[in-house]
């Protein structure tokens, strides 16, 4: 990255509301909203990003840009698919993006996640989220974003991401932490899934990290707090740990804060409980360990 176009922190995946305020329609510099909900939130995110968005955003769909042949709701697609959304959207692998929720840190860090897995480098998410965007009378907009379309030269990390064949072998060796970071009523299986006739529970060994825990005001917690948040769920910050959550969004929140603590041998199960809770040959486990 340009000394121009480069937050702060060269080791932080977050950037904050002044550096992008004040980069606004830098060429080189994109944002994009990633916004997406589940039932319960009876939210949408296509209508709010039509009311008001930060001006030149341009909207990622997160049930869209996904693989419509795996039967599950948000699995990556082939990296050619991939590569063809979001050029559509004007987004090159050599742009610095920035991705920003309603909340902050709900969707934003698995559009994060997924750019980066396909081969963007300069990828982050807005620290605070649009809520508190507006509410602090920063810059939105209406108006349709005209797109320029772009390349984007797909590199595809395939050891970023688990498998239900690798996530089946790691629940059976226990040979890299399992962090969820579904609600503990979920975990613990004395709350329903939202998806109709899956179990709830969680994989034989797993921690429980649900997201609310990494964040504090709608910002990602100091890495000092997110240390101690981390160890307080039972993950050892110096040994390999693989997100999960219900359907692979949230995992990524998980992810990004372990990324920024320097935190390389993490990997993400694309899957995640959308899979292996809706099989008949997983083993699922209740309470809270």
């Amino acid at each position: 990255m340009s000394a121009s176009s480069s937050p702060s922190s060269s080791l932080s995946p977050v950037v904050s509301f002044d550096w992008l305020e004040e980069r606004l329609g830098t060429a080189g510099v994109k944002v994009v909203d990633a916004s997406w909900y589940l039932p319960a939130h009876k939210r949408d995110p296509k209508a709010e990003y039509a009311a008001a968005h930060i001006p030149g955003a341009v909207f990622f769909d997160q049930d869209a840009i996904s693989d419509p042949t795996s039967g599950l709701p948000h699995t990556l697609p082939a990296p050619e698919a991939f590569a063809a959304a979001v050029g559509a959207l004007g987004l090159s692998d050599s742009d610095t993006i920035v991705v920003y929720d309603g909340p902050g840190y709900f969707s934003a860090p698995r559009a994060w996640w997924m750019l980066r897995v396909m081969g963007a480098a300069n990828v982050f998410v807005l620290d605070g989220g649009f809520d508190a965007w507006k509410a602090e009378g920063r810059p939105v907009s209406d108006a349709e974003t005209t797109i320029e379309p772009a390349v984007f030269s797909a590199r595809f990390d395939e050891k970023a991401v688990t498998s239900f064949q690798d996530m089946k072998s790691i629940v059976a060796s226990g040979s890299r932490q399992i962090a969820d970071a579904r609600s503990a009523g979920r975990f613990s299986g004395e709350e329903p899934e939202p998806r109709a006739g899956m179990r709830s529970g969680h994989m034989p060994g797993a921690r429980n990290l649900p997201i609310g825990q990494l964040t504090e005001g709608g910002k990602l917690k100091s890495p000092e707090a997110l240390r101690e948040t981390f160890t307080a769920a039972g993950i050892d910050l110096d040994a390999p740990v693989v997100t999960s959550c219900g359907s692979g969004v949230t995992a990524a929140v998980i992810s990004l804060a372990l990324n920024s603590l320097g935190h390389e041998n993490h990997t993400l199960y694309d899957g995640s409980w959308a899979e292996w809770g809706s099989r008949a040959d997983t083993d699922v486990v209740t309470g809270k360990e």
